[in-house]
């Protein structure tokens, strides 16, 4: 994942990322598992570089991981990289044997 810098650091505004054809691989059976991953975020120094996360996102293609893994580990690289005010990643996952599933998880920096 990379950056690039927020021309407008002062202002809270929120910035929605959509990824209709995240695909990842189900750790328990090997079959490949389909969803979509939404990310809002109010961006603080930095702002996430849309071809590099495009390429990010595509090294869970073969990648053996749980929904909840998931959602949280991006959550957590999403804030290693680019330190946004708040975050909110969710992973809306293509129904699998009737059911389907939907993970958020959130992160808001500390104010010192």
């Amino acid at each position: 994942m990379e950056v690039f810098p927020n021309r407008y650091p002062g202002r809270r505004y929120t910035i929605e990322i959509i990824a209709p054809e995240f695909t990842s691989v189900c750790p328990k059976t090997g079959l490949p598992d389909f969803g979509t991953i939404i990310i809002h975020y109010i961006p603080d120094k930095h702002c996430i570089e849309l071809k590099a996360f495009k390429y990010y996102l595509l090294g869970f293609r073969n990648m053996g991981i749980f929904y909840e893994n998931v959602v949280n580990r991006i959550l957590d690289d999403v804030v290693q990289t680019c330190d946004p005010l708040w975050v909110e990643v969710k992973g809306e996952f293509k129904p699998r044997g009737g059911i389907s599933t939907n993970v958020v998880a959130t992160h808001e920096k500390a104010v010192s």
